[in-house]
């Protein structure tokens, strides 16, 4: 089975690079410590781990978590070439960064407080979702968390004056506007709810994984906003009232 997974994690890099495809059909029968080796299994091959994207369906649901490559972060303003992006949707997120690494032990229960004592900034985030999956919408669950759970870019605006210990998700305003149009305005759109509770799961998880959480790192906690299809030179904005801006745009010429 390793050296089957080993193969795929051969073919998913290759799909991040621009290769074909993969059928979703081969990682439909994965059990969930697979999903997870292969998403270690692919960093290796595509560099240095730059953060984490954690998220849930709701506040009493199993969060999900994939690691995000360096070469995949961007500054907001960021041209995302559209011939490798066939998806072309955003998702508007708040993220935040790891001040020092974060170790949870099996025992350990850290309190808000202590997890945003881990925390230096807090920034607004556009992740571009997109599949290295054939038909990859319509993917089984465990094949799109394998293939970093449909992560394509992060792309963060300016840390925000907010402290970390501030953040509330139930209380966040999000617009996003693609040109001069308002394509979704929501409060507490983010389905989690709980920031402290994902960051808390995902320390620990990282840690269980021999991953743990790094200084530097950042880590986005889920969409505010739904996923939203972006057009091919449009400017899309995403603002998150008190803590930023940021913005991206789909390149048609790249």
């Amino acid at each position: 089975m390793t050296h089957d997974l080993d193969l795929l994690a051969d073919r998913l890099a290759a799909a991040h690079a621009g290769g074909p495809p993969l059928p979703a059909r081969l990682l439909q029968s994965l059990e969930l410590r697979d999903a997870y080796w292969l998403q270690d299994a692919t960093l290796e091959r595509l560099g240095p781990v730059a953060g984490w994207k954690v998220g849930s369906k709701g506040p009493d649901s199993q969060p999900h978590c994939a690691p995000l490559p360096l070469e995949a972060l961007h500054r907001s303003g960021a041209m995302l070439p559209a011939s490798r992006f066939a998806w072309r949707m955003v998702e508007l997120e708040v993220a935040v960064r790891l001040r020092i690494d974060l170790s949870v032990g099996p025992a350990d229960r850290p309190t808000p407080s202590e997890l945003a004592h881990a925390l230096d900034a807090v920034l607004p985030a556009f992740e571009a979702v997109e599949s290295r999956l054939e038909d990859g919408q319509n993917a089984p669950p465990m094949a799109k968390l394998a293939d970093l759970q449909c992560h394509g870019a992060l792309v963060l605006g300016a840390p925000s004056s907010l402290a970390p210990a501030d953040v509330d998700l139930r209380s966040v305003q999000a617009t996003l506007w693609l040109g001069q149009t308002c394509a979704v305005d929501a409060v507490g759109g983010n389905p989690a709810q709980d920031l402290w509770a994902l960051l808390g799961w995902l320390a620990r998880h990282c840690t269980e994984r021999g991953t743990p959480l790094r200084q530097g790192q950042v880590v986005t906690t889920g969409s505010c906003t739904g996923l939203t299809a972006v057009p091919p030179a449009c400017v899309a904005r995403g603002v998150l009232r008190g803590i930023g801006t940021v913005e991206l745009q789909y390149d048609p010429a790249a």
